[in-house]
């Protein structure tokens, strides 16, 4: 019988029903979204277990079959359902590589050293993964996954460090006499705002 896995990798959101026997729309985050039926069962957060029987593409997500989902109604009960793995089953070539799970608990700092928080998670909502980050003091804040806002990650010292203004992290004076109220035509210009940088690298994937 299948184990539930002591150090859990995401690989998977279970989105909506499809069709009427019982097979799910998934958000897969292996590097190819059908990948996602080659690490054998899945595991909820509360260890149940979900064999993959098959995987397609459509549209921007896997339809999938899942032997232990018979019906729609049993698939609309998983809506939301994250899918983990054990990571002593995903391959481990490139020795550079990492899982998004390896940096949670990364200390984060500016590329001049200043200290910004700790990593706390990673989101997607549509436009992109963000990381989100939990200063010392104050509500987390949100910065994306990319190159330009994340230049180097250092697994052996434990340290992310991040370029504040493609992180979206700065705000200048400039920025703030910038803003133009429409009445003070002496106001001066402001400058634009940052840009959000490149698209997340690959790195982070099964």
């Amino acid at each position: 019988m299948a184990k539930a896995p002591e150090n859990p990798i995401l690989l998977g959101v279970i989105g909506g029903a499809h069709g009427i026997k019982g097979e799910v729309r998934v958000k897969s985050f292996t590097e190819d979204p059908r990948d996602i039926k080659a690490y054998g069962p899945l595991f909820d957060a509360k260890g149940n277990a979900y064999t993959l029987r098959s995987a397609r593409i459509q549209k921007n997500v896997v339809v999938v079959e899942i032997a232990e989902v018979t019906d729609r109604d049993q698939a609309e009960k998983l809506n939301g359902t994250e899918l983990f793995v054990d990571r002593s089953a995903l391959p481990e070539d490139d020795p550079d590589a990492f899982y998004q799970a390896d940096l949670i608990g990364l200390d984060v700092e500016t590329v001049t050293g200043e200290a910004v928080g700790t990593v706390i998670a990673f989101h997607d909502f549509g436009a992109g993964e963000v990381i989100e980050i939990r200063p010392a003091r104050g509500a987390t804040v949100m910065i994306p996954f990319s190159e330009a806002a994340v230049p180097e990650i250092d697994m052996e010292s434990g340290v992310m460090r991040v370029e504040p203004l493609a992180a979206g992290l700065v705000s200048t004076e400039e920025d703030e006499d910038g803003v133009d109220d429409g009445d003070d035509d002496a106001a001066d210009a402001g400058s634009d705002g940052p840009d959000a940088g490149d698209a997340p690298s690959g790195k982070g994937r099964p």
